[in-house]
């Protein structure tokens, strides 16, 4: 077996090597020490926030980082944790434990890897706009009111899980409030805000986590100003990347977890995909879907093993490399050295870091996120199915779970999806004359159809919910034609279902005594007929691929049947 022929995986990095030279390795490492340097307060929140450690954070961004570098399908695509997988990572962690996360991340990355092996990373896009923009909107709410507590300074001992028992308890406690501490998450939103305005190249969040950083070590030492909490107070922080170990898991633990991974596996796959999409558009390359998916998979896979959490691409850190030059895999391999150099050397210094700041960054992490105008405009001139979609999609995130939300949001798209088909789909009951329009078939004209004859068009695919809308109108008509004529021209495809009513149809009309003739049929429904045994049923001579063979068929039978009489 040729393996090259039968996958799709060409690492983008081995390509980008045959031509590399020194100006690009120059331009790679820059934009690559820009990312690390943009990428570690984030991957330092997203793990706080995740319910785990800052340095699982780090090692996620380092270990998921370097392999969808080395092994994926886009050029410039950055790999880490995202704010994304904040909420279902911990609802993960509340329920099973950061065991309960390993295994269920695993087998997402086995999931991915799968889509990709089996090419299947082009299905993934097909997850209906309405859905993304749902959850990722939800994803945001959900954020933003995880972060309340640290932003206020809440001293609240027991965090309920859910959205709407969240609220109850922050209403219940805001007179705990430490105004020191909201002064600081502020102060450290003002500043990402404003320093884009002052210099576009200094990430916003790194401004405000050093400014902030530095005004609470000093006021914390010289003033005496200890009722912030920063990282230091709640975590202990190992300046050191872990050695792997392994992960032991049963049917058991997969039926109850599989779920959780599926929801990280599409969640994962559509981020992903979804970044390098965009970062196709900036930089005019074009990126492989399948061998991607390969890669986040593997990074899911082996990210585990180092006690971090999932991996995706992530599109802010995605176009700062871009922006900063970085055009090869290169750029995300330095970004994860940068980060590790940074884990060994200077992790200590992160403990002087307020938490308050960190809710903060998080807070327009989720602003960013929460696509608030797309929403607005989507629900202002999109149809209501869609934005049925989007509300059910959206709500179900905040006050349940995501995996309930993709689940229900696609079961919804689904279903109305259908429905616009079957709305659209017609079928028609032609007698004596029908007109025939330049589509291919004929010039316009007026065709007479034979006496005894009636002609039944069906415009639209023959799927099953069409197949019982033809069936319901093959009831409604005339019982006095002797020859019926199907015209399937329109009929791009036909499902079992509608194979099955096909038939029914025609053994129906051959015990009245009834002659069916099939008109216009494609190649591929043919093939479906004829696996099914219709043609055989109706006679080869019976199926006809133009309507005038079929309206001269109708013709022939009609004189035969006369002749009998």
């Amino acid at each position: 077996m040729d393996l090259k022929n039968t996958l799709d995986f060409h690492p983008k990095l081995f390509s980008a090597l045959r031509n590399y030279s020194r100006s690009r390795f120059t331009a790679d490492l820059m934009a690559g020490i820009i990312v690390g340097i943009v990428a570690l307060p984030l991957a330092i929140a997203f793990g706080i926030a995740s319910g785990v450690t800052p340095e699982k954070g780090l090692v996620t961004a380092i270990v998921g980082g370097l392999i969808v570098s080395l092994l994926g399908g886009s050029n410039v695509q950055i790999g880490g944790p995202t704010g994304a997988f904040i909420v279902i990572v911990y609802g993960i962690i509340a329920k099973f434990g950061i065991e309960g996360l390993a295994i269920a991340t695993f087998i997402a990355g086995i999931i991915m890897l799968t889509i990709g092996l089996l090419k299947l990373g082009t299905v993934i896009k097909f997850i209906p706009y309405p859905i993304v923009v749902g959850f990722t909107g939800g994803i945001a709410l959900t954020i933003f009111t995880t972060q309340i507590k640290d932003l206020f300074g809440m001293t609240i001992e027991d965090m309920p899980a859910d959205f709407l028992s969240k609220w109850a308890v922050y209403f219940q406690n805001f007179g705990s409030t430490n105004l020191c501490s909201l002064g600081v998450g502020i102060v450290s939103i003002l500043i990402i805000l404003l320093t884009p305005k002052i210099s576009k190249k200094v990430p916003g969040s790194l401004a405000a986590i050093i400014i902030v950083t530095v005004a609470s070590y000093f006021l914390r030492r010289y003033a005496g100003m200890t009722s912030v909490e920063t990282i230091g107070d709640r975590f202990t922080i190992n300046a050191s990347l872990p050695m792997p170990s392994g992960i032991s898991f049963n049917m058991e633990t997969i039926n109850m977890l599989l779920p959780s991974a599926f929801t990280i596996a599409v969640l994962g796959s559509i981020e992903s995909l979804l970044s390098a999409t965009v970062a196709d558009g900036v930089t005019g390359d074009r990126h492989n879907s399948n061998t991607e998916l390969i890669a986040q998979g593997a990074a899911n896979m082996i990210v585990p093993l180092f006690g971090g959490i999932p991996v995706t691409g992530a599109i802010a850190r995605t176009m700062t490399n871009i922006n900063n030059g970085g055009r090869t895999p290169v750029a995300g391999i330095i970004h994860a050295v940068v980060l590790l150099l940074i884990l060994l050397f200077l992790s200590p210094l992160t403990k002087h870091i307020p938490m308050a700041c960190l809710a903060g960054v998080l807070i327009v992490v989720s602003y960013n996120m929460s696509e608030w105008r797309t929403i607005k405009a989507m629900i202002a001139h999109n149809a209501k199915s869609d934005v049925a979609v989007l509300t059910v999609t959206l709500l179900l995130t905040v006050i349940f779970d995501l995996t309930i939300a993709i689940e229900v949001g696609l079961v919804m798209a689904v279903l109305l999806f259908m429905r616009r088909v079957m709305e659209s789909t017609q079928i028609k009951v032609i007698r004596d004359q029908m007109e025939i329009h330049h589509d291919g078939e004929s010039h316009d004209e007026q065709l007479s159809i034979p006496e005894g004859t009636e002609v039944y068009e069906i415009e639209g695919p023959f799927f099953f919910g069409i197949a019982n809308k033809f069936d319901e109108a093959m009831r409604r008509v005339k019982k006095s034609s002797r020859i019926r004529v199907v015209r399937m021209r329109k009929v791009t495809f036909i499902d079992s279902t509608g194979l099955h009513n096909l038939e029914i149809f025609i053994r129906s009309s051959h015990r009245e005594e009834k002659v069916v003739i099939l008109s216009g049929v494609h190649t591929d429904v043919r093939r479906s007929l004829e696996r099914a045994g219709i043609c055989d049923l109706v006679g080869a001579d019976n199926v006809c691929d133009h309507i005038d063979k079929a309206l001269a068929r109708a013709a022939e039978v009609a004189e035969e049947l006369k002749s009998r009489q």
